[in-house]
């Protein structure tokens, strides 16, 4: 079993050789929380985080690896029922939305609103599960887009930057 650091710098070294479209390709569930953790690290201007993908792509996974990086020590769920958990345990708190069971856009942007108002408050950073039930537009936003490869090859993940060109990928 590899190193934690081990683990850190293949992923680093993996960003360091598709720096120009921020992609990475995951094989196990693993892979994707040591990216999540990288995440933080690397990106510290993260303050929202938007996830599109399938249902068990991995965001959940993903956003372990995220809570892992802040020093949050008590397990991650998703938030499929609840809506939201707050994570307050960390060095920097974590607000991880999951929009999926709403269904309607002004809902779904109330919801957001408030939850951010609050993430605010705390200085969380806020991480967002099915953001295309959102109508808002977030440009300060980071965005992340988990998707299977083909043959069970596992999983590809694209992460595009607020002052990226590249809008390709929409909360819409």
């Amino acid at each position: 079993m590899k190193q934690d650091s081990e683990k850190q710098f293949e992923v680093f070294n993996s960003f360091a050789q598709q720096t120009n479209n921020f992609c990475w390709t995951l094989d196990k569930p693993e892979s994707t929380m040591t990216l999540g953790s990288t995440l933080t690290k690397k990106f510290t201007d993260l303050g929202i985080l938007l996830l599109n993908g399938p249902l068990g792509a991995g965001k959940t996974t993903l956003v372990k690896g995220i809570a892992k990086s802040l020093g949050i020590n008590e397990p991650i769920t998703s938030p499929t029922f609840p809506l939201s958990q707050h994570y307050l345990s960390g060095f920097r708190p974590l607000v991880h939305i999951d929009l999926y069971r709403i269904d309607e856009c002004s809902s779904a942007n109330a919801f957001f609103l408030q939850e951010e108002e609050e993430a605010k408050n705390l200085g969380a950073l806020v991480v967002v599960e099915w953001p295309e039930r959102l109508s808002l537009q977030m440009y300060d936003a980071w965005k992340g887009k988990m998707e299977y490869l083909p043959n069970n090859q596992g999983r590809f993940f694209q992460l595009i930057s607020p002052t990226s060109q590249d809008k390709s990928i929409s909360t819409s």
